[in-house]
C-alpha cells in the first residue's frame, strides 16, 4: 500500500513511499477507527511509522496530538525528524523544563512531544493557565510504553497515563518492542483485541542471532573494561573483514571516547582493513568535525556517538555510519532507543554503568533488547549478530532473557505513597472511593489481578489503604469529621516538588528549630533520601574529606560526599576527583534546595526562604557570601560575579554605583555592562525611615511608633522583621511595590534599647537590608 494512497494529505510527512507488512495489518485500526490501540513489534520494524499514522488521524480530524518518547534526546529528535509536519502547515513543540516553557507555543501546537516526566509534570498542573494546553489533548502516542517495566521511571508513565485518561480523556495509542504479556498492557488501556497487535520475529526485517559472550571478572574496574573490549573486538573483527559494520554499546560517553581510541590501535596491530583514507573528498569532510578526537579517528574507520556531541558532529557520524564509511561505532545507550541505525553485528560491552545517584546499576533487560534489536540491516544482511559480553556469574540470566524475553511489570507498589499523594494533592481525591477507583486505572491494579500469587490480588485493596492511613499519620493528608481527605501544606508541597516524602519530612523539621544555618540547610540536603544510593568511592575519600575539613558533620558515605560537593560548590573548588559526579548531584541539589526554599517560606518565612536561596546561588555560581547578591542581576554568572567581586563590586547597588564606566573598567564590554547596569537597577533598592522615632524615652514610658520601608527601584516580595535588643517584636510578610508601614513599641524598660529593621528576600539572593536606630532610656 503506498502512503500516498493511504493518507494523500500526509503523504509528505512520511520518509517513505510504501508501508511494508507489519503496517499495512495495522493501518486500518489506526486510521479507521477510534479505539485504543497497542502494538508490539521488534526493533526496526517499522514502529514509528505507526506513531505517525495515529498522528495523522488525530491532526486529520482537527486535535492535538502529544507524544511520549522514552528519553530528553529523543524529543529533541522528533522536532527535527517532523519538520515535515511544519512543511504541511502543522506545529510541532517540545515542552521541556519549568523556565523554558512557553505556554503560547504549547497551547497553539498541533503535536506536543515530551518525557514522562514533563506529561507527569504538566498533568499535575493541569488546572493552572501555564497548564492548561494538556488538556486539549485528543491522542497520546506512547512511544516505547514496555518504559512501564523500569524500576525508576515505569511508575511515572503508569501514573500519568492514568491521569492524562482523567484529565482529557484521549485516544491512547501505545507501542512497543517486543512484549510477551502484551494482553495487559490491552487490558489496562482497554484496546479492543482487533487494535491489538503482537508482531512477532518473523516480522522482523532481517533474522536476529543473540548469544552471550564472557569474560572472566577481575578485582580491577578499570582492567576488566579492556578485557571486554578485547572480547568486543574478537567478536566484530571477522565481520568487519568481510565488509560489514559494527555497533558497540558502552556504559557512558566519556567512554565511548576512550573505547574508539583503543580499538583504533588495536585494529591497526591486527591489520584490520578498515577506514576509508583514501577517500579524499571524506577525509576532507572530516576536517570540518567539531570533536578533535573524532576528527582524528573517523577516517580510520572507528568513531563514537553520545549526547554530548554537537548536533553536527552527531548527524556526520550517522551519516558516515549509514553509507558504510565508518565501520566500528561506540555508542551510549540513547543511539539504541533514537536514530534507526542498525549494524550487521551489535555488541553491548558494558551491562553495568554508574549512575552518580544510584552507584553501580545494572542495564535494564529492556534496554538489552532494545541495543541487540539494532542487529541486522535490511536489503543487506540476512542475519544480524547481537551479543552481550558479561561476566560468567551473569550469563545464564541473559541468556535467558535472550530466549524468553521480559514481562512488563508494574513499579507502582515502591513508591505508591508518593503518587497516592500527588493524586490528593492535585484534588482529583477526596475520599477512599476515590482512592481505591484511582486504584483500578492502574497498570498495578491490571497486572495484578493477571497474576495474583505474585502481587498478592486479594491484598491490593487493604495495601492501598494502609497508605491512605500513613499519610494521615505522617502528616501529608488532613481528613475531616466527614473521612473526607485533602492534602496539607506538606503534602501539597511534596507533590509539587516531587519529593521522596521522607525528604518533604525532614525539611518540615528543619523549618521547626529556632534558628535556620547555612551549615544545617546543607546538611539537609545532602542527607535528603534522593541521595541515599550515592556511592562513595575509596578513590574520593581524601578529596571528601579535604572539601569538609572545618564542617562537623555526622553524614557517612555517599551522604557525606554529597555534602562535599555541595561545600566545594560554593567555593568554586569541587576536586577533580569528584567532578564526574559533581555536575549530576549538584542539579539534583539545585532542585532539592528550591523545594526546601518554599519550604521555609511556608514553615518559617522569609528570612529562612532568604537564607536558603542565598545557599542555592553559592551552590549553582560558586561565589562568596558577600558578592551572592550579584547573581540576582540579570546579565552576571558565575564568572562575572566573581570578576566584579574581585574589583570589590559585590552588590546590585554597587553595580549601580560603579555605572557602566566602572564595569568596562574591570574587563565588561560596554555593551554588556550597559544591560548589566540596567538589570541592577530594576532590582528592589530598601530605604528605612524612621520618621519621628525618639532618640530617648523616660524610664516606665510606652509609646507607639511607626517606621516605612520603601523601594525606591523594582519591586519584590519582602519580610520585615523588627527586633529590639535581638528579641523579635514585629514580623511582616508582604509584596513591596513602594513602600510600607510597621508599628514599633517603644518601651523603657532597659538602660538602652537598640532596634533593627531586617528586610528580607525570600525570592532573591540578595543579602537582607538591615538598620538599627538606638534609643536611650533615661
Amino acid at each position: 500500500m503506498r502512503v500516498a494512497e493511504a493518507v494523500p494529505e500526509f503523504a509528505d510527512a512520511f520518509g517513505f513511499e510504501e508501508f511494508n507488512r507489519m503496517q499495512r495489518e495495522a493501518l486500518p485500526a489506526l486510521l479507521d477507527s477510534e479505539a485504543n490501540v497497542v502494538a508490539s513489534a521488534p526493533t526496526a520494524s517499522g514502529k514509528t511509522a505507526l506513531a505517525e499514522l495515529a498522528i495523522c488521524k488525530c491532526l486529520r480530524d482537527g486535535g492535538t496530538a502529544l507524544f511520549v518518547a522514552p528519553m530528553r534526546a529523543l524529543t529533541n529528535e522528533k522536532e527535527s525528524e517532523w519538520e515535515r509536519f511544519e512543511s504541511l502547515g502543522y506545529s510541532v513543540y517540545v515542552v521541556t523544563g519549568e523556565r523554558d516553557l512557553n505556554p503560547r507555543r504549547a497551547e497553539r501546537a498541533d503535536i506536543l512531544v515530551m518525557t514522562p516526566e514533563k506529561a507527569d509534570s504538566a498533568t499535575r498542573k493541569h488546572d493552572s493557565p501555564r497548564y492548561g494546553f494538556i488538556e486539549a489533548v485528543d491522542c497520546v502516542v506512547l512511544d516505547e510504553v514496555h518504559l512501564l517495566d523500569s524500576e525508576k521511571r515505569g511508575s511515572v508513565l503508569e501514573v500519568t497515563v492514568s491521569r492524562l485518561r482523567r484529565v482529557c480523556g484521549p485516544r491512547i495509542v501505545a507501542l512497543s518492542a517486543t512484549m510477551p504479556n502484551i494482553e495487559d498492557v490491552a487490558d489496562w488501556l482497554d484496546a479492543p483485541p482487533e487494535a491489538t497487535f503482537a508482531f512477532g520475529d518473523d516480522y522482523r526485517p532481517v533474522d536476529l542471532h543473540a548469544d552471550v559472550k564472557t569474560y572472566t571478572h577481575g578485582e580491577n574496574t578499570f582492567a576488566d573494561k579492556y578485557r571486554r573490549l578485547y572480547r568486543t573486538l574478537d567478536i566484530v573483527e571477522p565481520h568487519i573483514r568481510e565488509d560489514g559494520q559494527a555497533l558497540v554499546f558502552v556504559s557512558s560517553r566519556q567512554d565511548t571516547v576512550m573505547a574508539a581510541k583503543k580499538a583504533r590501535d588495536e585494529i591497526a596491530e591486527r591489520d584490520v582493513p578498515i577506514g576509508a583514507r583514501g577517500d579524499y573528498d571524506f577525509h576532507t569532510d572530516a576536517q570540518d568535525l567539531g570533536n578533535d578526537t573524532l576528527r582524528r579517528s573517523v577516517p580510520d574507520g572507528v568513531a563514537f556517538h553520545h549526547a554530548g556531541l554537537s548536533k553536527n558532529d552527531r548527524d556526520r557520524v550517522e551519516q558516515w555510519f549509514k553509507e558504510g564509511k565508518i565501520q566500528l561505532l561506540f555508542s551510549t545507550s540513547t543511539l539504541a532507543w533514537g536514530v534507526n541505525l542498525p549494524a550487521r553485528c551489535v555488541v553491548i560491552r558494558d551491562t553495568k554503568y554508574h549512575d552518580p545517584l544510584e552507584g553501580e546499576v545494572d542495564i535494564s533487560p529492556l534496554d538489552v533488547l532494545q541495543m541487540l534489536g539494532r542487529a541486522g540491516r535490511p536489503g543487506y544482511d540476512d542475519v544480524g549478530y547481537g551479543w552481550v559480553v558479561c561476566d560468567h556469574a551473569d550469563a545464564d540470566k541473559y541468556r535467558r532473557l535472550l530466549r524468553e524475553g521480559k514481562e512488563i511489570e508494574s513499579n507502582l507498589a515502591d513508591d505508591i505513597d508518593a503518587h497516592l499523594n500527588a493524586e490528593i494533592a492535585m484534588g482529583t481525591i477526596r475520599d477512599l472511593d476515590d482512592v481505591l477507583s484511582w486504584l483500578q486505572t492502574t497498570f498495578y491494579y491490571v497486572r495484578a489481578r493477571s497474576e495474583p500469587e505474585a502481587y498478592d490480588f486479594e491484598g491490593v485493596r487493604e495495601r492501598v489503604r494502609a497508605t491512605l492511613e500513613s499519610l494521615v499519620e505522617r502528616g501529608f493528608v488532613d481528613t475531616d469529621e466527614e473521612l473526607r481527605i485533602s492534602a496539607s501544606d506538606l503534602g501539597r508541597l511534596a507533590s509539587k516538588y516531587y519529593l521522596r516524602l521522607e525528604t518533604a519530612r525532614r525539611f518540615r523539621r528543619l523549618a521547626e528549630r529556632d534558628s535556620v544555618t547555612v551549615d544545617a540547610v546543607l546538611e539537609t540536603v545532602a542527607a535528603a533520601d534522593e541521595f541515599d544510593s550515592v556511592s562513595a568511592r575509596q578513590a574520593e575519600s581524601d578529596a571528601v574529606e579535604n572539601a569538609l575539613r572545618g564542617v562537623d558533620s555526622n553524614l557517612e558515605d555517599g551522604n557525606r560526599k554529597v555534602l562535599a560537593i555541595l561545600e566545594a560548590s560554593m567555593a568554586n573548588s569541587v576536586p577533580g576527583d569528584l567532578r564526574s559526579d559533581a555536575w549530576v548531584i549538584r542539579q539534583n541539589a539545585l532542585r532539592l534546595l528550591a523545594a526546601l526554599r518554599e519550604f521555609l517560606a511556608t514553615f518559617a518565612g522569609p528570612r529562612a526562604a532568604n537564607l536558603v536561596r542565598r545557599v542555592e546561588a553559592r551552590v549553582e555560581h560558586g561565589v562568596p557570601r558577600d558578592a551572592v547578591g550579584l547573581t540576582a542581576v540579570d546579565g552576571i554568572g558565575s564568572g562575572r560575579a566573581r570578576t566584579l567581586a574581585g574589583a570589590g563590586i559585590e552588590s546590585p547597588a554597587d553595580v549601580v554605583d560603579v555605572g557602566v564606566d566602572g564595569l568596562v573598567r574591570v574587563g565588561l564590554s560596554e555593551g554588556v555592562a550597559e544591560r548589566v547596569a540596567a538589570a541592577a537597577r530594576k532590582l528592589p533598592a530598601i530605604e528605612v525611615e524612621w520618621g519621628s522615632f525618639p532618640d530617648s524615652i523616660a524610664t516606665g514610658a510606652n509609646d507607639m511608633r511607626e517606621v516605612t520601608v520603601r523601594t525606591t527601584a523594582g519591586n519584590a516580595r519582602v519580610g520585615i522583621r523588627v527586633t529590639v535588643n535581638g528579641v523579635e517584636m514585629h514580623t511582616k510578610s508582604t509584596y513591596l511595590s513602594d513602600s510600607t508601614t510597621v508599628p514599633v513599641g517603644v518601651f523603657g524598660a532597659q538602660d538602652e534599647l537598640e532596634f533593627t529593621v531586617e528586610v528580607s528576600f525570600p525570592d532573591l539572593p540578595l543579602l537582607p537590608h538591615v538598620e538599627s536606630r538606638t534609643v536611650v532610656v533615661e
